[in-house]
């Protein structure tokens, strides 16, 4: 069980999110979300306070007579209720909840105790509101996909779970839980923020790192095939260059590979004085940009996802309500902690990072395929008859079918603001778009990896060197061909791409960190 503090850090997101790690607040945070709550009940009660007897945006001008309070909050929660498009997954909402929740023990929102208490147990029992993908445009952070969040509180709308969509109150019903009654704000508390967007990039990060993990893996596979030389990963030439993430992939990679008898020396080899009469070489001196150059193309994509990690995890463990409930000031701040612009721009640095690993990998499935440029290897990887059967040639089409796809779809989101609710919100961040987009682009990664991995294990089955590659690659290598067998007849491989997907997918790799 996990204790939800005021910070909350990736690795327990990732065990929240993953591997249904649950959570519990600690007395101290309750404590002290309910003299949040006690103060801005006393501190409202003759006062001017946007959302509570105000309308809301640009109806902010009308004041709500003492009689209709609480119907604001719900009629709030229900005209807000206007999502389309495809349900969010049960990960992405879980991810939201979490988020969500990180705002709500800052203390800083005014809501009841058990409105906090409610999402700690929708998380902790797997109970999914229906939360369409379209309808934030960032700014008053994810208005209308949090009110679909909100709706489920009341006991409205739908949830999936146990594997299936149900009418709120039945699920609530038999977990024996209560819908929240609205006391003071909770309404517009829970829709006004950055919480989904926060969410859905934070699934994006954990995938972003085991894609990040699985492309240096495969570049060090990529390097035993071809027999590169081992110095353009050496400590010397990489720490020649300041790039944080360039050093460390270069030592990830010198690590993965030790032991490796497929790689070789270049001093050994042309420094040892017996090639001064050869006019050319067989085996290239330096190879393609796409093995050589890893650790400065794979560096900045580390560095990138580590930045990212920084601006998400800030988000997650920070109020982005408004208005800011303060106790200890014994004020309330309006703002506009709800702006998704830190979100939008890091998710969209995020999927031009995977897609610049994505065409790296898509490059070096293009190296295995073309025997002219390998020079080792049968066109295609093809261990059958060449002309009757085809290797993995068509598999290549959807790799470079999906990096292309990949390549439209890293047009920044962030810029693409458009001004709308009577132009009160005339700079909007467009961070749920933005992330959505990211979380596609990563989709197509793993596609794109899967289809790489598959040549990758052919091809050390067409040369034999299983017993050549570092102990660490062939790990991996027996992993894969444990469900994955070699093959040479032609055969639908649709079913074992998406296989091939889910392994990587949900397999870990630590050799890098954020």
């Amino acid at each position: 069980m996990i204790t939800i503090d005021k910070t909350i850090h990736i690795e327990e997101v990732e065990r929240i999110l993953f591997e249904n790690e649950t959570i519990h607040l600690p007395q101290t945070i309750e404590t002290q979300i309910k003299s949040c709550f006690n103060f801005l009940k006393n501190f409202a009660s003759d006062k001017i306070i946007y959302g509570i007897n105000t309308g809301f945006g640009p109806m902010a001008q009308y004041r709500i007579d003492n009689k209709s309070l609480t119907e604001l909050q719900y009629n709030l929660i229900r005209s807000h209720s206007a999502g389309a498009g495809d349900a969010l997954p049960n990960l992405y909402v879980k991810a939201a909840l979490l988020a969500r929740l990180g705002t709500f023990v800052q203390a800083n929102s005014g809501v009841h105790p058990d409105l906090v208490q409610l999402f700690v147990d929708f998380i902790n029992r797997d109970i999914y509101p229906h939360i369409p993908e379209h309808g934030s445009v960032g700014a008053s952070g994810d208005l209308v996909q949090l009110a679909h969040i909100a709706l489920v509180m009341i006991g409205e709308g739908e949830v999936h779970y146990k594997g299936e969509w149900r009418k709120t109150k039945e699920a609530l019903d038999e977990e024996k839980l209560r819908p929240f009654e609205i006391s003071i704000r909770e309404g517009l508390a829970i829709t006004n923020g950055t919480s989904v967007m926060t969410g859905i990039g934070l699934v994006n990060l954990i995938y972003a790192k085991r894609l990040l993990n699985w492309s240096i893996a495969a570049s060090v596979l990529m390097n035993e095939i071809a027999a590169s030389y081992d110095d353009f990963m050496s400590e010397t030439l990489n720490n020649s260059k300041h790039h944080h993430g360039q050093k460390e992939i270069a030592g990830i990679m010198r690590k993965i590979s030790e032991g490796s008898q497929a790689i070789r020396k270049r001093e050994s080899e042309l420094y040892n004085g017996k090639h001064n009469g050869d006019k050319t070489f067989n085996h290239k001196v330096q190879p393609y940009y796409s093995l050589r150059c890893v650790p400065q193309i794979l560096g900045p994509v580390l560095d990138t996802l580590k930045y990212a990690n920084t601006v998400l995890i800030n988000e997650l463990n920070s109020t982005c309500d408004n208005p800011i409930i303060d106790p200890e000031t014994q004020n309330v701040y309006h703002g506009g902690n709800f702006h998704g612009d830190y979100i939008s721009l890091e998710m969209d640095k995020v999927k031009i990072a995977v897609t610049k690993l994505t065409m790296l990998m898509e490059r070096q499935l293009n190296y295995l395929c073309h025997d002219r440029i390998n020079g080792i290897l049968p066109p295609f990887v093809n261990l059958g008859v060449p002309g009757l059967n085809y290797g993995i040639q068509a598999l290549q089409f959807t790799a470079t079918s999906t990096t292309a796809e990949c390549q439209m779809l890293s047009n920044p989101m962030c810029v693409h603001s458009i001004p709308n609710n009577n132009d009160n919100q005339d700079v909007v961040s467009m961070g749920t778009n933005s992330a959505l987009i990211t979380k596609a682009v990563i989709d197509n990664s793993f596609q794109v990896m899967a289809i790489h991995c598959i040549a990758l294990v052919q091809a050390i089955d067409c040369l034999n060197i299983q017993a050549k590659i570092s102990k660490h690659s062939r790990v991996l290598y027996d992993e894969i061909r444990a469900f994955f067998p070699l093959f040479s007849a032609d055969t639908p491989k649709y079913k074992e791409i998406e296989q091939m997907k889910q392994y990587l997918m949900n397999k870990k790799l630590n050799y890098c960190n954020l």
